[in-house]
């Protein structure tokens, strides 16, 4: 607005616009002067991305597929808290594709072609709450668990959660945020300085060296003895605990053993443990195990003195493994 030579007080007017009243194109903002909004028109963009296809599953998961500027589409996925709980949260994407690689995972296959902007995070939230409110709903929670890994992105992912939870942004609480990541100690020590209050998730998925390395590429350089440490600094500087993410596949990762060496690690970093049971990619071979085993790995945890919970599966219908929309799309 400085720039142009109008008030700063129109800033505030045009962000109350773009993310109270998810406006799509200046045109809408009709208390600003018809010769500004035609001013802006000619240079920014209020949105770039364009919805091009849409998966949804019986209990109210929708997975969508957005295009960039540059033709390249990355998803995000809107899940609904089953029952009267009123949660509803948005899975991010950073990044076109990953090149973390976890074998299990279709985000991966390709690696990653580019970085997303800001925007592109936040136009994620904004198409989403647009959904919602289609619905008399309004969001509530964010994660950065989509494509891409977060930390690789890393001022991208910390400037997206300042906006989103800025009065004059989404004011979304940093509490209600989750910034999950493959596990880069570096970044972590980082991000613990950056006096956010978001919950950091480790995306596990092993609980030893040597399995994990078979399941994720990057973990072969980087061990549990150093990765750990960083998550407890973490818990120690912000006060925040931290996720386990680990995702059962059948057979491979869900022994009783596993449990065992999973709950000593959760014990020692005072983690909570999240089980997500596996979304099945075509094409790869991993298989997704049976409620009862999940269940029992489950009771295996607690038994051992873990916390944990095991996340309710929403979304095979709308292929919300991350990636598979996408690679969907692709082939059709």
């Amino acid at each position: 607005m400085a720039e142009i030579g109008e008030p700063a007080y129109r800033a505030r007017q045009i962000l109350a616009w773009a993310y109270e009243r998810r406006a799509r194109d200046f045109a809408a903002m009709t208390d600003l002067p018809a010769a500004l909004r035609a001013a802006l028109e000619a240079r920014l963009d209020v949105r770039t991305g364009t919805e091009v296809a849409r998966s949804t599953a019986p209990g109210g998961t929708v997975k969508l597929l957005l295009r960039w500027f540059d033709g390249l589409t990355t998803e995000s996925v809107m899940i609904p808290a089953p029952g009267a709980e009123r949660r509803r949260t948005i899975c991010v994407s950073t990044q076109v594709g990953c090149d973390v690689g976890c074998r299990f995972c279709a985000s991966g296959i390709g690696g990653s072609l580019r970085n997303l902007s800001v925007g592109e995070v936040l136009e994620q939230t904004l198409a989403a709450a647009d959904l919602l409110a289609e619905r008399g709903e309004r969001l509530s929670h964010v994660v950065f668990m989509g494509m891409g890994e977060p930390l690789a992105n890393y001022d991208v992912t910390v400037e997206a959660v300042r906006r989103m939870s800025a009065d004059w942004g989404l004011g979304i609480g940093q509490r209600r945020i989750t910034v999950s990541t493959v596990g880069l100690p570096k970044q972590i020590d980082r991000l613990a300085e950056e006096g956010l209050r978001a919950t950091l998730a480790l995306s596990l998925h092993a609980p030893n060296d040597e399995l994990r390395a078979q399941l994720i590429p990057w973990a072969e350089g980087i061990s549990l003895a150093a990765l750990l440490p960083a998550c407890r600094r973490y818990l120690d500087k912000t006060g925040r605990e931290v996720t386990l993410e680990y995702c059962l596949l059948a057979g491979v990762n869900d022994l009783r053993e596993h449990a065992a060496e999973l709950a000593r690690t959760a014990r020692d970093l005072r983690a909570h443990v999240n089980l997500l049971m596996y979304n099945p990619v075509e094409g790869l071979p991993y298989e997704r195990p049976s409620r009862n085993r999940a269940i029992g790995f489950l009771k295996d945890l607690r038994a051992a003195g873990a916390r944990a919970h095991l996340r309710e599966s929403r979304g095979l219908e709308a292929d919300a493994a991350c990636g598979q929309l996408r690679r969907r799309s692709a082939s059709a």
